[in-house]
Formats: C-alpha cells, structure tokens, sequence
C-alpha cells in the first residue's frame, strides 16, 4: 500500500475527473469510490439481490443490471430508502476502497469520492484535496453535462457537504473555475508536494 493516501473531493460539476484523470497520467493510482459503488452492485454480487428484493425487478434493466435513475429517483423521494441503501452498500463499498488501496503502488495514491466529507471515507486518507469551483458554475457545467433541471441539480448539490464545509476539511485546494491548462498547472505543484512528503 502507498504511504500517502490523498482523498480527492469536490462538489458535483467541480471537475474532479478531470483533476484524477491528470493524476492517473503522472502515473498515480486512482482509486474511484464511484466506481467501487458501481462494483458493489454488479450482476451477481449480492447486493443487486436484495436491491430488487426490496424494490421489485422493475428496479432492473433488461440487461440485468441496476437501473440507476430509477433508483435514484426512489432515494430522492424517500430519506427511509436512501438510508436503508447507505447501510447495505457503504460497507462494501469501503471494503472495496480498502482492498483497491491495498493493491496500489504508486508513490502516493488518490482516493477520489464526491461524498469524501459526508461520509466515514475521509478516515482512509491522509490528506484532502478539494477540487474548488463557486456553486453557479457547478450548476452550469452539471446542467449541461448530465441534462438535469436546475431543480434537479440543486437538490443533488443541497444534499451534499456545502462548499464551506469541504473547504473547512481542506489541507490542498485547487481552483478549476479557469482553463484546464491554469488547472494542470496547479496540479504539476501539487503533484511535487506530495512527492516530497512522500520521501520526507
């Protein structure tokens, strides 16, 4: 395992893919808590079971697969749901976070998670980086992305950490209200900071 763990977080519409992908390109691992979320709930794993158990297989695509906007909109409407799925999948998905973090071995590694602050994710790293926009561009470059109402998008952004409270977690923070070449910029300094906490 990497002596240094950062975690990576940003509200939705921030940019952290962006920020990760440029870290994967110097060679750092990139442990995704959305992809490990994602993992956890794949055909076969056990979790799907008792997904559709609970909500029908109306809950499946015909592939199969979890239907993540119906889902979705069943958490959005009911907190009892939302916190019924939180207590089966964010268990697993730590354990898969973990197992991932084990298996790297770059210099340092990054943990990426949109709810690094809201959840217990945070006690698995070292450092956070937060990946820093004001929320009015949040909202444009998630409305445009995802094609989601600004209703839609507000109430995704009201139901994570506020952009104070992460900036209050924050022991780095990076700006991408700018171009993405004022983005690697920062991140070419901070990638050397890490390094040489790393050898110190």
């Amino acid at each position: 395992m990497s002596k240094l763990v950062i975690g990576v977080t940003g509200g939705i519409g921030s940019g952290k893919t962006a920020v990760t992908d440029y870290f994967s390109s110097l060679g750092i691992t990139v442990v995704d808590a959305d992809q490990a979320s994602r993992m956890v709930v794949e055909p076969g794993r056990p979790a799907l079971v008792k997904i559709a158990e609970r909500h029908g297989q109306d809950i499946l695509t015909d592939e199969g697969t979890l239907d993540r906007r119906k889902l979705r909109d069943i958490i959005f409407d009911s907190d009892n749901e939302r916190v019924w799925l939180e207590q089966l999948l964010h268990p697993l998905i730590r354990n898969q976070i973990v197992q991932q973090l084990e298996e790297s071995e770059s210099p340092y590694t990054i943990m990426v998670s949109p709810l690094l602050v809201e959840t217990d994710q945070h006690v698995l790293t070292d450092r956070i980086l937060v990946v820093d926009v004001p929320e009015d561009i949040q909202r444009e470059r998630t409305m445009s992305r995802d094609g989601m109402s600004k209703e839609q998008t507000q109430a995704i952004m009201a139901k994570q950490a506020s952009r104070n409270q992460r900036l209050e977690k924050a022991n780095d923070v990076v700006d991408n209200s700018g171009s993405l070449e004022q983005l690697f910029q920062q991140l070419d300094q901070i990638h050397q900071t890490y390094l040489g906490l790393v050898k110190a």
